[in-house]
Parts: C-alpha cells; sequence; structure tokens
C-alpha cells in the first residue's frame, strides 16, 4: 500500500485552518479528525489512531479548528475550545472547502471527532447528512451539541472508556435523543483519553472498522 501526505491549508474567509492529508491507495474513504480541547494534528494520540486507519485503508485529514494566530492566543484559544458552535461551523466550512478542492477523489466521508470535537462532528453531520456518511465520537461531549442530536442522519459510533463515568452517562443521555443508527462502545479499563495499554489501539480498530463498514453500505446503496 503507498500512502500521499501532503500537509495543506484551508481558507476560510479571512482564517487560515491547517491540516495533514494522508491518502492510501487504494482507498476506502476518508475521515477528517475533529480535535478536541488542547489536541492538533501533530498529537501522538491522534495520528496513532490515523495510522492504524491507514492499515485498512482509510484516508485521514487531521485537521486544526483553530488558527495558528487563535492557538498562539491562550484568551482566545480557551474561549473557542469549548464554542461548538463555530468549531461546528469551521468544520463545515472546511468540509465544503476539501470537496471543492478535489482532495477527497469522491471517496465517501466521515468524520471522528474527540471530546468537544465529537460535538462540532454531530453538528456538521447534521447540516451536511448527504456528504457524510459516518461519525464517530471518541471520548466525546455529544450533550455540547443537544440542539442538532435529533437531526444528525448520519450512522454514529460513541467510543467511551469504561473508567469515564460522567461521559459515559452523558453520552448515553445524548444517544437515547437521536434517531440515526447509533451504538456505544465501551472500552473497559480506559480513562478519558485512553491513555491505558492497548486502550488507544482499540479505540483506532474498532472505529476503522465501524467506517469501513458504513462507507460499505453507502456505496452498495448509491450502486442500487
Amino acid at each position: 500500500m503507498r500512502l500521499e501526505l501532503q500537509d495543506i491549508t484551508i481558507g476560510i474567509g479571512d482564517l487560515e485552518l491547517q491540516g495533514r492529508l494522508t491518502i492510501p491507495h487504494p482507498a476506502a474513504g476518508l475521515v477528517v479528525f475533529a480535535h478536541g480541547s488542547g489536541s492538533s494534528r501533530h498529537s501522538p494520540r491522534n495520528r496513532r489512531v490515523a495510522a492504524l486507519f491507514h492499515e485498512r485503508n482509510l484516508g485521514t485529514l487531521l485537521l486544526d479548528l483553530l488558527t495558528v494566530e487563535e492557538e498562539r492566543s491562550v484568551a482566545v484559544e480557551a474561549a473557542l475550545r469549548f464554542d461548538v458552535d463555530v468549531l461546528g461551523e469551521r468544520l463545515i466550512a472546511a468540509t465544503d472547502a476539501v470537496i471543492a478542492a478535489g482532495h477527497t477523489g469522491g471517496l465517501p466521508l466521515g468524520y471522528f471527532g474527540g471530546s468537544t470535537g465529537a460535538a462540532a462532528a454531530l453538528i456538521a453531520a447534521a447540516r451536511r447528512p448527504a456528504q457524510i456518511a459516518a461519525v464517530v465520537s471518541r471520548g466525546g461531549r455529544p450533550d455540547l451539541a443537544s440542539g442538532s442530536l435529533a437531526s444528525v442522519r448520519t450512522p454514529t459510533l460513541f467510543l467511551v472508556g469504561g473508567l469515564d463515568a460522567w461521559v459515559l452517562k452523558a453520552n448515553r443521555a445524548a444517544a437515547a435523543r437521536m434517531s440515526a443508527p447509533h451504538r456505544i462502545e465501551v472500552i473497559a479499563g480506559a480513562s478519558h483519553l485512553f491513555e491505558e495499554p492497548g486502550a488507544l489501539d482499540k479505540v483506532g480498530r474498532i472505529s476503522a472498522a465501524w467506517f469501513v463498514d458504513q462507507f460499505s453500505v453507502g456505496r452498495m446503496s448509491e450502486a442500487c
């Protein structure tokens, strides 16, 4: 398998968002990472999960939803990290821009969101049901996207650490408000960041299988 990697800049109005795009050949789909609070495309955790996706022929776009200037400003960064409506709008605009630029190559698209990034992913999926074939929320805060949950039509997988009791409760409450196909998967013995030995690899493997399955279903539907 050959990997094609490039760093890209996505212009959204006056903003410039940075991303790392990796496309395997052949590719079964493209997953856009919506990072959570305090994370970025440089995160070793995100890169580890992305590498596991590549093994399943899934392309990845590790996308920073804050600009370089915003990340340097502690006050601005702190305010935006939990403004999921703004992050959701940026994810939507970035998705549209990536499609328009031809980076997706017509591949099925999915979102992989962590923490607050999961809320942004659900907001964006609710607004782009025809473009987004699958969503994975990793240790996510879907409760922050409460106004969009009922509008989500995209199959969604919620991955939560078994030791992350409050987030697990919030995920179950959020999932109960969704009519879209969804599943909650609890990683036994894992905490919020899945730092325990083997936990993050489980996240990567389970998520990759979800995306492969959902992308396959979408292609079969199109064929019919």
